[in-house]
């Protein structure tokens, strides 16, 4: 999958020459951020309509409008309003996250499990399009920034794919009785 995502990265001027060389790029500019979906294989004898019935999952949530999620999504880079309630240093715009999370659970039951969850910004969009979400954090400091970005991120209308294109968005507003669940655990180890 890649996200097309507008950088400031490449395209420079040759460098000690930009005068010199004024429509000269010395390399391409990046548009394009991978990122990868990865599938467990599905088991030996099942297709993916069993595993569907069974699970609930192995494949990807078509769009609304029927037509299939794509290996390229359009995305922007993430808007100052969103990096003013919470400025983390790998903050993803809710354009982008709302569409990975709906397309996430084929049939929307199931969780979405944040195990860095940072700013909260992918249990924000999960809450957006009523999808439940685990999110863990290490950090005390980014689990608190969570706590009082994910409300105010919920609530955000996105540039690129509004909350009608995605679903119906639940009416609740994020409190201790919401659909997600943070974690604080500052002796968070992965063992791998």
């Amino acid at each position: 999958m890649w996200v097309l995502l507008p950088s400031f990265f490449g395209g420079d001027r040759p460098k000690n020459a930009e005068e010199e060389f004024p429509d000269v790029s010395s390399m391409l500019r990046g548009c394009y951020e991978p990122w990868g979906i990865l599938r467990k294989p599905i088991p030996a004898g099942m297709k993916l309509s069993d595993c569907l019935r069974e699970f609930q999952t192995g494949g990807l949530r078509r769009n609304p409008n029927g037509n299939p999620f794509g290996d390229v999504i359009p995305s922007e880079r993430t808007p100052q309003q969103e990096r003013k309630i919470a400025n983390h240093p790998s903050l993803k715009p809710q354009s982008f996250l709302r569409q990975v999370v709906y397309a996430a659970l084929p049939l929307s039951e199931g969780v979405i499990i944040d195990t860095f969850m940072g700013s909260g910004s992918t249990v924000a969009a999960a809450e957006a399009v009523g999808v439940f979400c685990i999110g863990v954090e290490r950090y005390l400091e980014y689990y608190e920034m969570s706590c009082t970005a994910i409300p105010k991120l919920i609530n955000l209308e996105t540039q690129i794919q509004e909350t009608e294109e995605i679903g119906e968005r639940p009416e609740q507003v994020f409190n201790s009785a919401s659909n997600s669940l943070l974690i604080y655990d500052k002796f968070l180890t992965l063992c791998i």
